[in-house]
This record gives C-alpha cells, structure tokens and sequence, in this order.
C-alpha cells in the first residue's frame, strides 16, 4: 500500500455544463450533466463510477446523482467543507480512495445555482445555527455582512504595510479578463477591461470594487479521477496528481481570523505550499503555470508570497511585471479564472489546470507546461494540488 499520493492517480476527464446566470434546470440536473460530460471526456461509461465526493454545500444527494447518471454500486462517497476551501480536498478525497482500493472510479463534481439560485453574496442572516454563524454574529453588527467585506479588512492591512495600490489589484483583474477574452465559456468574454473602468468602478467593499469580486454563476463541473496506470489507457492525456494537501493552520476562523499574532500572510497557504512541494518533490521554479483560487484580487498578490513565487511583501511586484500574463513567469487563471470565467466554487480553476496540461487551455502559454499549481480557498481551511504531464 502506497505511503505517499504522489503518481498514484490521475484526473482522465472534466466535464461543465454552460455558466449562466439563469439555468433554468435544478442543481442536480447540472450535476448530471457535467459528470455525464466528464465521462464522455475520459471515454467512461457512467455505469463505472464507483465513488462520488462533492461539497457540504451542495444540494444534491450522491444517491441521486448515481441514479440520475446510472452509476454503479458506489463504495466510496464523501463530502468535503467550507465552500471554495474544499475544491482541492475533493480531489485529495478521490486520490486517497484510489491508492487505497476504496473505489477505481471516482468523480468529484460541484452544481449550484450560484445566481438564480442561493446568491453566495448574499450575506449571513437568519436564525444562528452553527458555529461559523456564532463567530460571524461578532461581525455583522458593524456591517460586515459578507466575504468581500471580511476579506477587505485583511486586504486594507496587508495594502498599507507593502505599498500595494488600487492599480496593482486593478493589473490583476485585468490580467484575467484578458485570459477570459479567448475563452468562450467565461463571463468576460467579449467584454475587455481597461484599467481607468476599473479605477472608476464603485468600491463595494473598501478597497474592493466589483471587479475585484468573483462572478455569481449557475453551473457545474466535474472531474473524474482514476489510477495513473489505468488513465494512461484512456482517451485523454491524464493530469497526474504529483502532490495533493488540505491545509488549516491554528487560530483559523471561517474567513475572519482576526484574532491571530498577525493578518499579513495565508499561514493556511504556506502549509499547502510546505506540504504539496515536499509531497511532489517539486518547488516553486517548477511550476510553470497556476490556477491560484481567485474570489478576490487581493488573494492572488498574497498567495504568490505564500507558494514561494517571491518574497514576502513582493507579489505587487510580480504582478506589475506581467508574471501573470500568457507568455509571463507564471501564467494564472489563463481561462479568466472565478473573477472573469465563472464562480463554481474553484472546480472550475481544477478543470483549467487539466487543460493546461493537455495542451488545450483557450489560454495555452507559449512556453511548454509541465506542471501546474492549483489552490483552494482563501481564509477558510484550503488545499493545493500540483499536477503534472505523465511519464
């Protein structure tokens, strides 16, 4: 029995329905179309799949969804928590179910109505009924109602210590509109960016303004892992799963940690980053393109310290370079990533990283890609994952 995840499984197929912001069908219709799409992708029947690992917050039972797709015998199913920090964990769900023999088939999806439906934006209201709601309640008295405004008071902090401008979050949003721009699935499709709209863009959250916000998205999308031995028979060229971690660090709240030493770093981040090398036996000057969990701008300057892409309070500079352009030193979110593809609570950043590895991203670097960074959520117990081309 393997002792570590690396090689040991592959994604072999990604499927996602249109993103919209009305479907029209329910969240487990969508939820059988993107894992139906992610079947034909890897030349699956969806008479194979034995395991299921989704979302707390999904709304639909993996009983039915294995009858909606005609699934087998399921022997392996869970479910993973806090919102986009369990994307990554998924994945380490399915990787662990397959080293082990739990199942040889398993699918990792996430379908939401994230518009027409339960609006993430929405806010936190209602009868308090657990824990994270218990610690919110501490919050909302002075108006901070929701993750942008929860992320804003780490963003001010961290803005004022390192000298990062309005400008530099602005170098970001527009660095992924411009990926979204070749990728007809996106939200930002045909609708470029100019750094002076986005200056003028009413701040909602200080100093966040929309464009600084991922989308609100109906949609879903799935990934379908198997062995490494047996993805290399399939019909796609398998993403091998160098290295896979969850990560939640002490002190941690659900995106309001206010009460630790210091608010200038993602120490959940940094032991992702700890552990995914070491798992995979890689480090920073090997990857050569990211999928960094994007809900907000602020995040990807802070996570390029985090992963050890520079040194601490030195992302604004990476991203005034252009790193995170197409043919810069780390290309990220090359299909415009939540911000400006669409918000399916990062899997849909799982499914690019895929891309990216076959070759086939709206956004493919010019340069060679042979392993790419994928993170989970920020402020909330998170995950990374590095993928690589097989041998």
């Amino acid at each position: 029995m393997p002792v570590s995840l690396k090689d040991e499984a592959a994604i072999a197929g990604i499927g996602l329905t249109e993103f919209s912001k009305k479907s029209g069908v329910s969240e487990l219709s969508l939820a059988a179309q993107c894992i139906k799409a992610a079947c034909d992708d890897a030349g699956v029947s969806p008479s194979e799949i034995d395991g299921l690992v989704t979302y707390t917050l999904d709304s639909t039972d993996e009983i039915e969804v294995a009858r909606a797709v005609g699934a087998a015998d399921l022997s392996f199913f869970s479910r993973i928590n806090y919102g986009g920090g369990a994307a990554v964990g998924t994945i380490a769900q399915a990787a662990m179910a397959i080293a082990t023999g739990q199942a040889s088939t398993v699918v990792c999806y996430r379908a939401m109505n994230g518009r027409s439906g339960k609006r993430m934006g929405q806010g936190v209201s209602g009868e308090i009924t657990s824990s994270d709601l218990i610690h919110w309640s501490w919050y909302m008295p002075y108006g901070m109602l929701i993750p942008g405004s929860w992320i804003a008071m780490i963003a001010n902090k961290y803005m004022h210590k390192y000298g990062v401008t309005r400008e530099d979050l602005g170098r970001v949003a527009i660095s992924q509109r411009n990926h979204a721009l070749r990728n007809p699935r996106a939200y930002g499709y045909g609708k470029p960016l100019t750094m002076d709209e986005y200056l003028q863009s009413k701040q909602i959250a200080e100093p966040l303004c929309l464009y600084d916000f991922c989308q609100e998205t109906d949609g879903g999308c799935a990934i379908l892992v198997t062995s490494t031995e047996r993805a290399r028979d399939l019909k796609q060229r398998p993403a091998v799963i160098r290295g896979v971690t969850q990560a939640s660090t002490r002190g941690q709240e659900q995106m309001t940690s206010y009460y630790r030493d210091e608010l200038l770093s993602l120490p959940e981040m940094e032991l992702a980053a700890n552990r995914v090398y070491a798992m995979s036996g890689l480090g920073p000057d090997d990857i050569d393109a990211a999928c960094l969990y994007d809900a907000f701008t602020s995040e990807i300057i802070m996570q390029l310290e985090s992963f050890g892409f520079c040194g601490v309070g030195e992302g604004k500079e990476l991203v005034r370079e252009g790193a995170l352009d197409i043919d810069g030193r780390l290309p990220n979110n090359t299909h415009g990533g939540l911000i400006s593809e669409g918000y399916i609570h990062g899997m849909n950043n799982i499914a690019e990283g895929v891309r990216l590895i076959r070759g086939e991203s709206t956004g493919q670097p010019s340069k060679a890609v042979a392993h790419v960074l994928v993170s989970s959520g920020v402020g909330v117990p998170t995950g990374a994952m590095i993928l690589g081309k097989a041998d």
